[in-house]
């Protein structure tokens, strides 16, 4: 199905109440939160849940304040309408910062669905128009094989995954994709964790934490070579997933990842392989004076996409006929000086 026949779809079967959170703490976080927030409000101007953005508090678990500490960026959520939420940091904090996402979804309303959102996103089109199954969750499938990582004479995919579904007591058979042979790492349920959402974040929570603190402190034998970090939200959660009755096919394609939303992860990235809708998209939420102020405060969003670095970037590459390899993108944007982060 194409993404324009997605939306068609979607047009028909849309009438939700749901809630959108990020994390946003101090440094880089905090303004990827205000520019998500923008351009919520702008292509989703008629979303009627609360946007949230989950900061995380001081405590033993950081080595310095966590919290957003710019003023002008602080403000500018207040004007569109952000409800920031505060949680605390009881298991992960500093030595793994994206456990926030976990711990976080304490902290939202209980009982009312949500759609959680990496920051490095921006909303391109109605969110209102995803037909959400809030009962089935799923997760972002723009991703690569990051983990795990094959060891010479060690385990296979099959073996670390069963592994895994096995130690809390998941069918493993019923999570693959039979279409894809037998140890493809695509054959196995993998996220990238960009989006995931469901009807409860309390009991989604539960289990993420559950999953993620036992594969860290506990893990099966299969994972002795493995790396964890920062991949130990990407390996708990299409577990959780699964576990709760979602799985890889529970949205159209098109929409999230697509024409609905862009994890774009860094702004040279965005720039050099992004299509020109998601370009426009960022320049036209960046615009209005009320949000210069604030972002400027971020050397890559001031120099990408007020001094025009970014479309320098741009015109290093044909959008059309991009490298294979991410790594061949990086370096070329940084044999040119033009690479941030």
């Amino acid at each position: 199905m194409s993404s324009s026949d997605s939306l068609t779809m979607a047009k028909s079967k849309t009438n939700q109440t749901f809630n959108v959170f990020v994390v946003g703490q101090s440094g880089r976080l905090q303004y990827e939160a205000l520019l998500f927030a923008a351009s919520l409000r702008h292509f989703s101007p008629e979303f009627s849940g609360r946007l949230i953005v989950a900061e995380p508090q001081p405590g033993q678990l950081w080595n310095r304040d966590p919290r957003m500490d710019d003023n002008a960026v602080l403000e500018a959520l207040r004007d569109l309408d952000v409800e920031i939420v505060p949680f605390e940091s009881k298991h992960f904090g500093q030595t793994y910062p994206y456990g926030n996402k976990i711990e976080a979804l304490s902290a939202l309303p209980k009982d009312e669905p949500f759609v959680f959102f990496d920051t490095d996103t921006l909303i391109t089109g109605d969110i209102g128009l995803v037909p959400f199954d809030f009962s089935r969750p799923t997760a972002s499938l723009k991703r690569e094989n990051t983990w795990p990582k094959l060891e010479l004479y060690g385990p296979g995919y099959g073996e670390i995954w069963r592994s895994l579904y096995e130690k809390f007591d998941l069918d493993f058979e019923s999570s693959m994709d039979l279409s894809q042979p037998d140890e493809y790492w695509r054959r196995y349920l993998y996220f990238n964790a960009g989006f995931f959402f469901y009807q409860c974040p309390h009991i989604f929570g539960e289990k993420f934490l559950e999953f993620a603190l036992s594969i860290r402190d506990d893990a099966p034998p299969e994972l002795v070579c493995q790396p964890l970090d920062p991949w130990l939200d990407q390996i708990a959660l299409p577990l959780v997933i699964h576990a709760l009755g979602g799985g890889r096919d529970t949205l159209p394609t098109g929409l999230l990842d697509g024409e609905v939303s862009c994890h774009y992860r860094l702004f040279p990235m965005l720039y050099a392989r992004e299509n020109d809708a998601v370009v426009t998209a960022l320049e036209t939420v960046s615009a209005p004076n009320k949000f210069k102020k604030a972002l400027k405060g971020h050397e890559p969003i001031k120099r990408m996409v007020y001094q025009g670095r970014g479309q320098k970037v741009r015109a290093l590459f044909d959008q059309d006929d991009l490298p294979r390899k991410e790594q061949a993108i990086r370096n070329k944007i940084k044999r040119e000086g033009f690479w941030m982060r």
